[in-house]
């Protein structure tokens, strides 16, 4: 058995890969599992083992040699994490603030008792249920468990909607009128000392329902910034567990703020930290869970991030204009290491940074025309 800390972490995709990069500096293991043997980290985990996530003894299999457990997805046997803990292991995040996240009911319920402000909502076992509550539309109904990157999220904008409505335990949330979409990472170590990364601006594609880009520090006056760190930081009180919060919120345009949802790992809010704080959320996340202390999270200039989808059908995946992005003075290209792209899935981004808000949109207007993931196109002989 080696000497080294060891780290099992639970998913291996672009999350676990971005991770791994960063954990390389460092003298560690990192073990990995992931239901597909080519996953993202599969060429840079000190070993990968296939399994299904939600499979206990599979799980307690693969972290039997390991000091702590993490997760990238959270998508995973809460049971087994539970009992790793009982076990002495560092598990991160906790099993039961994981429990409460997993299910988007419980986790809405959870911001009610503890006061923190949330859109009005109700809990909803089938789609008849939905006619006693037309009050509430136009709505988001959302599936309790199984959603991500928008999936298992759709609208309903009339009680006509209702009829294709999903059928299994959902919430129905209310829609308000959203001036701006905004994230807060709040970092939280085993003290219950808490640092956070600048609120930034989140920006979804209308079509997808998944982030398209974002930007930082978001374009808010100085109050709101400090409302919505303070509401970021209620937030993992209440949780009251070590780990990174990846808290979404919505700003109103009457200027309320309200907790949208909680990510209790690494986030699609927070790629830009690898270049544009002097520790990212993946060096923090690191630093969790070996028990160092908490890094830095100045931001050093405006920075922004941009996703790169997968357009143009299935294949192996290729990237288009990656010439012209490196033109720019501040531009760093990330791909993920997925052997299939297909439409609308997430293959990479680009963190851009400019020193003004101005030099940020050129930055952004020109990954988004030129640079593309699209599928190779075969080679031909003559």
């Amino acid at each position: 058995m080696s000497t080294l800390p060891t780290i099992a972490l639970l998913g291996g995709g672009q999350l676990g890969r971005m991770f791994i990069e960063n954990a390389l500096r460092f003298p560690l293991q990192v073990l990995v599992i992931d239901p597909d043997p080519e996953a993202p980290c599969a060429s840079l985990a000190s070993d990968l083992r296939t399994g299904d996530l939600l499979n206990e003894q599979v799980i307690l299999e693969h972290t039997r040699n390991a000091d702590v457990v993490g997760i990238e997805i959270e998508h995973v046997s809460v049971q087994a994490m539970q009992r790793l803990k009982a076990m002495g292991k560092r598990v991160i995040p906790d099993p039961d603030v994981l429990r409460i996240i997993q299910d988007k009911g419980s986790q809405k319920r959870f911001y009610q008792e503890h006061g923190i402000p949330t859109s009005p909502f109700v809990l909803i076992g089938s789609r008849d249920e939905l006619h006693a509550h037309t009050d509430l539309l136009p709505g988001f109904l959302k599936s309790r468990s199984g959603g991500y990157d928008g999936r298992g999220v759709m609208a309903l904008r009339t009680g006509t909607d209702i009829a294709g409505a999903f059928e299994g335990p959902c919430v129905l949330e209310k829609q308000v009128d959203v001036a701006m979409e905004l994230a807060v990472i709040v970092v939280r170590d085993s003290h219950g000392q808490q640092v956070t990364y600048d609120p930034v601006e989140m920006v979804f594609d209308p079509v997808l329902n998944l982030v398209d880009h974002l930007r930082a520090p978001a374009r808010i006056a100085e109050p709101v910034e400090r409302q919505a760190r303070s509401l970021a930081m209620r937030v993992a009180d209440a949780f009251g567990a070590p780990g990174i919060y990846a808290v979404e919120l919505f700003l109103t345009r009457t200027g309320e703020l309200l907790v949208n949802e909680t990510a209790p790992r690494a986030h699609n809010s927070g790629h830009h930290t690898i270049e544009a704080c002097a520790s990212s959320q993946f060096d923090q996340l690191l630093r969790l869970y070996l028990g160092w202390p908490l890094g830095d999270t100045t931001l050093r200039s405006h920075a922004a991030m941009i996703n790169l989808v997968g357009e143009g059908g299935k294949g192996s995946p290729m990237i288009e204009g990656a010439e012209k992005v490196l033109e720019l003075s501040a531009a760093y290209p990330h791909l993920y290491g997925k052997k299939e792209t297909r439409n609308g899935r997430k293959m990479g981004h680009v963190t851009v940074m400019a020193a003004t808000h101005e030099a940020l949109d050129h930055a952004i207007a020109t990954v988004k025309a030129h640079c593309h993931v699209v599928p190779a196109r075969p080679i031909t002989t003559t």
